[in-house]
């Protein structure tokens, strides 16, 4: 397996980890700062064990981890992961950004040669007849 496989799988990993509402909230929780287990699953209706498993995931996906910290375990988000995953968007979205720059260049050059056309056939304003075409004799 290549290096650019294994990165394919850890983005594979962590988009769906993110795919979950309740692990998306755990993520923009830890984006404020770490937090154990037990401040994690304080604003949600299910149990803690169920935000350890959430917890889990996000950690299999490289999304967080935890340390010791005396008689606690702190999760943190792990910023490197989130980067990957927003470099990866980022190279979509430059590529879009590019192709729309191209369409209103297009539009824009269309609507230039719109305004020349209509400046070109552009009525008398008393007679409502083209500007510039004599009128017609009656016989």
């Amino acid at each position: 397996m290549t290096d650019a496989d294994r990165a394919e799988e850890a983005l594979d990993r962590a988009f769906a980890a993110l795919a979950d509402p309740v692990r998306r909230a755990l993520v923009a929780r830890l984006s404020r700062g770490p937090a154990t287990v037990n401040e994690l699953a304080e604003p949600f209706p299910i149990s803690k064990q169920a935000v350890s498993r959430h917890i889990q995931v996000l950690e299999a996906a490289g999304l967080v981890s935890r340390t010791r910290d005396a008689q606690r375990r702190p999760v943190h988000l792990e910023a490197a992961r989130l980067e990957a995953m927003t470099a990866w968007i980022d190279g979509y979205r430059l590529a879009l950004e590019r192709r729309y720059r191209v369409l209103d260049d297009l539009l824009s050059a269309d609507d230039g040669r719109r305004r020349s056309s209509t400046q070109q056939h552009e009525h008398h304003p008393t007679s409502g007849r083209p500007a510039g075409r004599p009128r017609k004799e009656q016989s």
